[in-house]
């Protein structure tokens, strides 16, 4: 049988005695440094030992070293169990690695974590890859919002189609499990429509309540927005092309200035400038070319302003885009001054909350831009 060397062995017999704190730490880092050191030479009831030395001095050791043992055995689909399951009891910034990384724990070790510690350490859990479905159940059951939302953001995290169901009901009360839930790869589209529907409702009643418009003509409008919602429930924009990857280089900088896409739209580089006000709005791609290219400009407007714009700086884009179109590029003066006018009337607040919205359900642009041919009309009688 294999033996640690006598000289280590020594060391052990000498740190054991010493019970100060800085004795107990280094104790603990030898007897890791023996474990993980001599992984193949060590005889199962030597790593035995070695792992009830390790749980009986953890209470005795200092955070930052549970903390950096918690991080050397994350990762180690050996480590032993009871070892494991203590360190993740432990207070979060030990426990965190473990609860992330570790595939020791079983879910019933992570329910018990759920049901008996603290809020960090569910929002944790709700992070970790590969969640089961009873896992995302007791998560959920917790009721809190940041758990929840953290669950849904995750998408390795596996959620059985019933909790699915319940939280597409909770976000009629709860906004912010829509669009995660929307962004989610596995929930159903009887599910999907439905929430559609419910963001439709809520938004009907936001125009109806702010805005003079036709309800039948609402109606019709929000009809044809669900429709066209479900068809997109894929992202569309490629990720992996030039000048996506550039726009989020941009983006993540600070750099996305109007004078930049000014300058672009001059060159010609449609498709940078449609990745550049992807990555300013947040909106899909597709939506992104209705509003550069449809007809009235209030989208590209309201984009413009939630991005804090100057006025002038708008109308050159605006002027641009028009130019850009496919066919005729003679621009109406009418529709200069209308779209000059919208941007004037709306604040900066308004046109974030709209882009907000815009996000959710595409109909939205449609609505204002009826409202805002209605008001021209009202103008002119």
């Amino acid at each position: 049988m294999n033996k640690t060397p006598s000289d280590e062995t020594e060391k052990l017999f000498k740190l054991a005695r010493d019970k100060s704190v800085a004795g107990r730490t280094a104790l603990v880092a030898t007897v890791s440094d023996l474990f993980f050191g001599h992984e193949d030479v060590l005889s199962e009831k030597e790593r035995t030992l070695m792992t009830e030395i390790l749980n009986q001095l953890l209470h005795d050791v200092e955070m930052t070293v549970r903390r950096e043992l918690a991080e050397r055995l994350a990762d180690q689909e050996e480590a032993p169990r009871d070892l494991i399951i203590t360190l993740a009891n432990d207070e979060i910034d030990v426990a965190r690695p473990i609860l992330l990384k570790s595939s020791v724990l079983r879910d019933a070790e992570l329910i018990e974590i759920i049901q008996h510690r603290t809020h960090e350490h569910q929002l944790t859990v709700a992070m970790r890859e590969g969640i089961g479905e009873d896992v995302s159940e007791i998560l959920v059951e917790t009721g809190d919002e940041d758990v929840i939302s953290a669950l849904l953001e995750n998408p390795e995290a596996s959620i059985s189609h019933g909790t699915m169901e319940y939280l597409a009901e909770e976000s009629q009360r709860v906004d912010r499990y829509q669009k995660p839930l929307l962004s989610r790869g596995d929930l159903g589209p009887d599910l999907a429509k439905k929430m559609y529907w419910w963001v439709s409702a809520a938004l009907r009643s936001h125009i109806m309540e702010n805005f003079d418009i036709d309800p039948g003509e609402l109606d019709a409008t929000i009809e044809d927005s669900v429709g066209e919602a479900m068809t997109h429930l894929e992202e569309d924009r490629d990720e992996s092309s030039k000048p996506f990857r550039l726009a989020r280089e941009l983006a993540d900088k600070g750099e996305i200035t109007p004078k930049m896409l000014i300058q672009i739209l001059r060159q010609g580089e449609i498709m940078l400038f449609e990745a550049l006000l992807v990555e300013l709005t947040g909106l899909r791609l597709t939506l992104v070319r209705r509003i550069i290219f449809e007809s009235g400009g209030e989208g590209l407007a309201i984009a413009c302003k939630a991005a804090g714009f100057e006025k002038p700086d708008f109308a050159s884009i605006f002027l641009l885009c028009r130019k850009a179109r496919p066919g005729d590029k003679i621009v109406d003066p009418k529709e200069l001054s209308h779209v000059l006018k919208f941007y004037d009337k709306i604040s900066l607040d308004a046109a974030e909350s709209v882009l907000q919205r815009m996000s959710l359900d595409p109909g939205y642009l449609d609505s204002l831009r009826r409202i805002g041919e209605g008001g021209d009309k009202k103008g002119e009688d």
